[in-house]
């Protein structure tokens, strides 16, 4: 028989204690600093094959997170994926439970962890849009469109 490992959350209780032998437990979410939790996003992005991505630090700019990262994938069902492999490994590695919006259709999913925010478009949604237009600093926003337009 195949022994099973679960992830326990841990709370207010020890975890040293609160978790069964040969069980691994996740730290809360309070235990992430923002700039771990980015580095598993970026990470989790660049292993599914997530295109163009870009990361925009907002402290200081806006109140909804440290930082918003913006990627492509290269179909609605690659989209999807991208999205769900990203919530699935927060969970599991981090313990981080995010929101999501737009999985169904596929043209823009956004991922709420609460730190960060991530948006993941098709291409042409995502040119649509341009909402590294309206975070980046003028002179990088510009830079950014001129690259895209040489590509």
């Amino acid at each position: 028989m195949q022994q099973r490992r679960t992830q326990v959350l841990s709370t207010d209780v020890d975890a040293a204690t609160a978790a069964p032998q040969g069980y691994a437990v996740a730290q809360t979410p309070a235990d992430v600093s923002s700039e771990t939790l980015l580095a598993h996003i970026l990470s989790s992005l660049d292993t599914d094959k997530a295109e163009d991505i870009v990361q925009i630090d907002l402290r200081g700019k806006s109140s909804i997170g440290d930082y918003m990262v913006i990627c492509s994938g290269r179909s609605s069902r690659q989209v999807i994926a991208i999205a769900e492999k990203l919530v699935e490994r927060l969970k599991h590695e981090l313990g981080r439970l995010s929101k999501i919006e737009g999985k169904d259709a596929g043209d823009w999913v956004l991922i709420d962890t609460g730190d960060i925010i991530v948006h993941v478009f098709r291409p042409e949604v995502r040119e649509f849009y341009q909402l590294e237009k309206m975070w980046q600093p003028p002179a990088k926003a510009a830079a950014t469109a001129t690259a895209q337009a040489q590509s």
